[in-house]
């Protein structure tokens, strides 16, 4: 059968996976009598949940006698180690752009890595139906970004189709006809995208994903280079050093048919197929018959940018609320996880009770804990620290710059330039976007993102949306101020009385509700002032025998501030934890013993 290989780039929220939904469902991947979830690539609860692909998947359907094998690509750059290796296994890339926002950072950053592998984009222009939508100004604006990427001029010659993903069309004219549903884009990826590369000589694959499964152990997915493959051969595994990695016999061949994945007898060249049985083979080795000696050359991922310490929970409530508590737990759970994420690196100290787990950006790592969060692990996670390096040359400490494009109504644009000079941004664009709002675009240093998202929202009423992108290292900008406020602390364990945290209220708002369990050094709240107090919220009202009016008011507490995972990694300090459980979130102080904390700051004075 005739084979194309195509990835859909997109940034988050501009209709991918909904796009694939309809591209399956038109294509006769589904029963007529069969249940589909919506967005039925986001298979975790995690990407349904928040909306967001997170794991980059394959799916194939047949049009016209074609096999036509799409993936879905995440849309965030956190995740964009999936998007670097994946872009080798397709030979065309459409290009979905929403109407009314246009080419955004991820869309950019994904771009530039398809170009430079000389793919030929398609362009779609997504949500054509919106109201506030400008397609002309949009096409305008890609042709722009290609241009600045160093596109060729084959690249820059790219066909357009207007529609919408949800509704499920796509033409030539943004007006339509709609009642062709997806066959426009259909027939031009036949058209445009050329076939299936296949190389001479025998079975070669270079491994692009990695998932463990329950059954069948290891499956590595990938495209045949060249050659064939059949179950119960034996092939031999290339790191991409040359050095021999390990030599196994291949148990299944799976293939993506629609969205199962069926076992096949044969694996084609320039399928995209899954291969288990191998125990050692990882993502960017050469998976290859026993003749070949050279390994296929993989894409170079880019550097971590921000790390944070994973650290056994030592606290009062430790082994309360989830059943994997110690180190060697926890310690394989995250190797295992870096076999797959290539872009994650793991490092253990010294005394083997924490690790350094270095990754692209703070989301990548908030959700790699809440899912060990959910998978019954306990755990305290350090404040994200960007990853410095040395200039070799001029001995200079360098640090990550990002890509900051905000998008905000025109009112609050003032406050969001102020806060991001702050933290020693820098503005390099500032232009309307259409419906009174403005771009802003800026380079600010990584430090000076974190805990950013939060604010933003605060300071422009939840109406600016945030893109982030990393650029290059930069020579240190130098200090960036932190949170100005302190803490309150409980100073003994026991469970929180509704009376003592109303006496409590004038001294900062509270991040605990009456009943909750709290320990000697645990965050309760924020304090109004600078400095950190602790303050005893066990105290119970004393009781007598005299009753009059007005003497024994109801005690009505102000609602407490909710810390979710994200908000309590971006506000602790560099002397706190967050500590996370399958039940709770609570914050604490690194060091719970008021003592022993008094002599560390001293020391930490003296040196």
């Amino acid at each position: 059968m005739k084979l194309r290989n195509i990835a859909i780039i997109a940034h988050v929220d501009h209709g991918k996976t909904t796009l694939v939904d309809q591209l399956l469902g038109q294509s006769g991947a589904f029963r007529e009598n069969q249940r589909v979830a919506e967005r039925v690539m986001d298979s975790s609860d995690l990407e349904k949940e928040r909306g967001i692909t997170i794991l980059a998947k394959a799916t194939s359907v047949v049009w016209k006698d074609t096999r036509i094998n799409i993936v879905d690509t995440p849309g965030h750059a956190d995740f964009g180690g999936e998007v670097e290796r994946i872009l080798n296994m397709v030979d065309g890339v459409i290009v979905l752009v929403d109407a009314a926002e246009g080419p955004m950072p991820q869309t950019k950053f994904v771009v530039s890595k398809a170009l430079k592998l000389g793919l030929r984009p398609i362009v779609a222009i997504n949500k054509i139906d919106r109201p506030d939508e400008r397609h002309i100004a949009v096409i305008n604006e890609v042709f722009d970004l290609f241009a600045a990427l160093d596109a060729t001029d084959e690249q820059l010659d790219f066909p357009i189709l207007y529609g919408s993903g949800r509704d499920g069309w796509m033409a030539t004219a943004p007006e339509g006809p709609k009642d062709q549903g997806l066959a426009p884009l259909f027939d031009l990826v036949l058209e445009h995208v050329p076939p299936a590369h296949v190389d001479d000589g025998p079975f070669r694959m270079l491994g692009t994903l990695l998932e463990a499964n329950p059954f069948l152990g290891r499956i590595i997915t990938g495209r045949i280079s060249s050659g064939t493959i059949r179950p119960n051969q034996t092939i031999k595994v290339i790191g991409h050093d040359g050095k021999l990695v390990e030599q196994g016999r291949i148990s299944k061949i799976l293939a993506f048919r629609g969205i199962e994945r069926q076992p096949i007898d044969i694996g084609e060249p320039g399928d995209i197929i899954s291969i288990a049985g191998l125990t050692k083979g990882s993502v960017a080795d050469t998976f290859c018959d026993l003749s070949v000696e050279e390994p296929i050359a993989a894409q170079p991922i880019d550097p971590p940018t921000v790390t944070m310490s994973f650290i056994v929970n030592d606290s009062p409530l430790a082994g309360t609320e989830g059943d994997k508590v110690t180190s060697r737990m926890i310690r394989d759970r995250l190797f295992r996880e870096a076999e797959g994420n290539v872009t994650l690196k793991i490092e253990e100290s010294a005394d083997k009770d924490s690790f350094f787990v270095s990754g692209r950006g703070e989301l990548q790592l908030a959700i790699l804990i809440e899912t060990m969060r959910r998978e019954g692990f306990e755990l305290a996670v350090s404040r994200p620290r960007v990853v410095f390096k040395k200039d070799e040359a001029t001995g200079q400490t360098l640090e990550p710059i990002e890509e900051v494009v905000v998008d905000v109504d025109e009112e609050h644009a003032g406050v969001v330039v102020q806060k991001m000079s702050e933290r020693r941004a820098e503005m390099v664009e500032m232009k309307p976007s259409g419906g009174n709002r403005q771009r802003l675009v800026f380079h600010a240093p990584t430090r000076g993102l974190i805990g950013y998202q939060s604010e933003l929202l605060t300071d422009t009423r939840g109406t600016a949306i945030m893109n982030r992108l990393f650029k290059a290292y930069e020579p240190y900008k130098g200090e960036i101020p932190g949170r100005r406020n302190g803490v309150l602390m409980s100073n003994d364990s026991g469970e929180a009385v509704a009376y003592a945290m109303w006496n409590l209220e004038d001294r900062g708002p509270m991040m605990i509700e009456p009943g909750w369990k709290v320990y000697q050094g645990m965050i309760i709240g924020e304090h109004n002032r600078e400095n950190d107090l602790e303050v005893n919220v066990l105290k119970g009202k004393k009781l007598s025998n005299v009753r009059s009016t007005g003497k024994d008011e109801a005690v009505r507490l102000t609602p407490p501030i909710r810390m979710t995972l994200e908000r309590s990694l971006a506000w602790i300090q560099d002397d706190e934890l967050v500590e996370v459980t399958p039940k709770s979130i609570r914050l604490r102080k690194a060091i719970l013993d008021p003592n022993d904390r008094k002599r560390s700051e001293k020391q930490r004075d003296v040196a």
